[in-house]
């Protein structure tokens, strides 16, 4: 299902996040499970992953994981603010150590003039530590996005365990 270069870079993430004693969990709208998906491929995963949340709509951001209406309202589902609240409540609505959130326009509808099909914002939350967000504008059609979108969490991921 996942290209040997997904699965080689879940598997040293997971062995990583052992290592550490970290627990991880996922935050995914545009990406609809994709990121948790690739982690659980790898057995064994079940003593890293400690969740998953897919919340596809603005109700389901807000009721599981606490994101503010007035965030969406004022900014979007697709907003560095809400990619942020998504990764923080993850980690509140959780007992994962390290959360990534991920919320985009993957297309090839839902595009508007300020959001472009491929814009994603990405959150990184990890207990103790700032919350982070990145904004990226990925080319491709709608499975070129998600697969860009899902590689960048992994990568997310990698780089809150420093």
């Amino acid at each position: 299902m996942f290209s040997e270069a997904i699965r080689h870079t879940s598997t040293e993430l997971l062995d990583r996040y052992r290592r550490a004693g970290l627990r991880i969990a996922t935050a995914e709208s545009c990406t609809g499970g994709l990121v948790a998906a690739a982690l659980t491929s790898i057995a064994g995963s079940s003593d890293v992953v400690e969740r998953g949340f897919v919340t596809y709509t603005n109700d389901a951001k807000e009721q599981q994981l606490g994101v503010p209406r007035l965030a969406l309202l004022s900014y979007g589902a697709v907003s560095e603010p809400v990619a942020r609240a998504m990764a923080d409540g993850a980690l509140r609505e959780s007992l994962a150590d390290v959360a990534v959130s991920v919320t985009g326009i993957a297309g090839p509808g839902g595009a508007t003039a300020d959001k472009p099909v491929g814009l994603v914002y990405l959150g990184i939350s990890r207990r103790g530590r700032e919350t982070l967000a990145e904004r990226h504008v990925f080319t491709g059609d709608r499975d070129g996005v998600r697969a860009a979108a899902l590689i960048r969490a992994l990568a997310l991921l990698h780089s809150r365990l420093d």
